[in-house]
């Protein structure tokens, strides 16, 4: 693993008595690196600040290994939760004084109880677990072949991906890329994919562009935030395409497609 993105989004780091919301905050962290979290002071200082008086100074700290990333909670008190938002309630409790837990979820959300109505909440992202080539046969670690883009199949972010590639598989020359509305009226009534919102579905699609797929998509500068959109969604479809990362098998995953009207006569 190669690093994981730290995720504070804005608002979800609390609200301190006579301070606005804390703002979103991203760190990108690699094997080795370490993040703190917690209220923080000028003498104790957090790299991720969660404004909320049941919060310690310290609350804890992320740390980056070779293939995974671990939780140390150092609240004397306070069990952290972290949640698998994928996992359909699955969820891991790291217990007051508990050091270096390894967390193996590709998202995870970790939770931390306040006085408040909300909890206060961060995400991480760890979007380089490795796979094995679906070919491997064995032998030593060191001749083993991975795979260059390690998704996960069972991932809502791949299956907004092979929604958005449907068109390509079953016409191989559609008018355009599915749009985010069009991707989220796709996944209508499926069990996971249902649930998901525009703002998620965009989610999705910038963490498949920026993380999973490596697309090099535009930055600021380079276009509008329209034309950055569908360029993300393009990069996408074309690398997942070309390198026979969605295919026809794929489609099954997806909900059945409602019949289509009946051609009016002539």
């Amino acid at each position: 693993m190669s690093g994981i993105v730290v995720h504070l989004p804005q608002g979800s780091g609390g609200l301190a008595d006579g301070e606005p919301h804390v703002p979103a905050v991203t760190l990108r962290l690699g094997p080795g690196e370490r993040a703190r979290f917690g209220r923080g002071s000028s003498t104790v200082p957090v790299e991720l600040r969660l404004a909320d008086a049941a919060i310690s100074r310290l609350a804890g700290e992320i740390t980056v290994t070779a293939d995974h990333w671990q939780l140390s909670n150092h609240s004397t008190s306070h069990s952290y939760l972290v949640e698998n938002p994928e996992g359909a309630g699955e969820y891991l409790r790291v217990p007051p004084r508990r050091l270096g837990a390894p967390i193996p979820f590709e998202f995870s959300r970790v939770v931390l109880p306040t006085r408040r109505d909300t909890t206060v909440s961060f995400q991480v992202f760890a979007p380089d677990h490795v796979y094995l080539d679906p070919q491997h046969t064995g032998g030593p670690a060191e001749s083993r072949t991975v795979t260059a883009y390690s998704l996960d199949e069972t991932a809502a972010y791949f299956l907004v991906l092979v929604a958005l590639c449907e068109p390509w598989l079953r016409d191989s020359s559609p008018v355009a890329v599915p749009t985010t509305p069009q991707v989220v009226e796709r996944l209508r009534g499926h069990a996971v994919g249902g649930r998901l919102t525009p703002r998620a579905v965009s989610s999705h699609i910038d963490y498949l562009a920026e993380e999973k797929l490596r697309t090099g998509v535009p930055t600021a500068d380079e276009a509008g935030k329209g034309a950055r959109r569908n360029g993300k969604r393009e990069a996408v479809v074309t690398v997942a395409l070309r390198f026979g990362i969605v295919r026809e098998e794929h489609l099954a995953l997806l909900p059945a497609r409602t019949a289509e009207p009946a051609a009016r006569g002539r």
